[in-house]
């Protein structure tokens, strides 16, 4: 029977700014992606998004960023590896502190934004995000877009891997996402995410905007928490994913 771990991005405001319906889609998934200061996050925001995350009995997720705040992690930059190893290790670390003071265990590690997008093409600041994951804690689970480098970094340096994938968003025929400025980068018809999402479990592939038949594996399944209607269009997924007979957890520790 299929399975797959369930994830979104949460903890996305930051002082009096709040992203998304956060306890609603904690409901629906099964791992969290939480914000670490950099793109998104402060120290409060953080602690009330594990807490909530524990108390939804929800597998927890790091998920650093560029030192972007300003512009939501989501646009290029150019860090050096030691930069960008300093970067994702200063932000888990901070995130784990919160982790463990609710008693519970950090599952993995998801890079954000131009982070994610930039590393799944670059091997190099791959290697330097892995490198930094390693060497914090060897057991945590690297998600990275499937059959990226960023995958492939994980795997040379030793980490366990989650391929994911992605209900509401659009692929490119090279396996990348289609960029966020374009129209088409959205998928906001939940049908649309999850005829895409079972085409993937159940075909191995993804049919990207030229009609490209791209080879997946969908260990994990993301969806934005900062998109309008987040939880309803969780829970659609959830229900329809239920009731065509597939397993909806997350994954166990490596």
């Amino acid at each position: 029977m299929p399975e797959i771990d369930f994830n979104s991005d949460l903890g996305e405001g930051f002082g009096l700014y709040r992203m998304g319906d956060d306890e609603a889609v904690l409901a629906q998934i099964t791992s969290a992606n939480i914000a670490c200061g950099f793109h998104a996050g402060d120290p409060r925001i953080m602690r009330r998004t594990v807490a909530a995350a524990v108390n939804s009995g929800v597998a927890v997720g790091a998920h650093p960023s560029f030192p972007d705040l300003q512009g939501f992690g989501r646009r290029k930059m150019a860090l050096s590896p030691d930069e960008a190893y300093e970067c994702v290790l200063y932000q888990v670390g901070a995130l784990n502190a919160f982790v463990a003071a609710q008693g519970t265990t950090l599952q993995h590690v998801k890079p954000h934004g131009a982070l994610y997008n930039q590393a799944a093409a670059d091997p190099v600041l791959a290697k330097a995000i892995c490198e930094a994951v390693r060497d914090f804690n060897p057991s945590l689970y690297l998600y990275g877009l499937a059959n990226s480098e960023l995958i492939k970094a994980a795997e040379a340096v030793g980490l366990a891997v989650r391929h994911e994938v992605f209900g509401d968003r659009t692929y490119q025929a090279d396996g990348s996402l289609t960029p966020r400025g374009q129209a088409n980068a959205m998928i906001t018809d939940a049908d649309q995410a999850v005829a895409q999402v079972l085409c993937m479990l159940r075909e191995g592939h993804v049919v990207a905007v030229d009609g490209t038949k791209v080879p997946v594996r969908p260990d994990t399944l993301c969806i934005h928490g900062d998109q309008p209607g987040a939880a309803a269009f969780a829970r659609a997924i959830r229900e329809a994913l239920i009731r065509e007979g597939v397993t909806v957890r997350a994954p166990q520790f490596a």
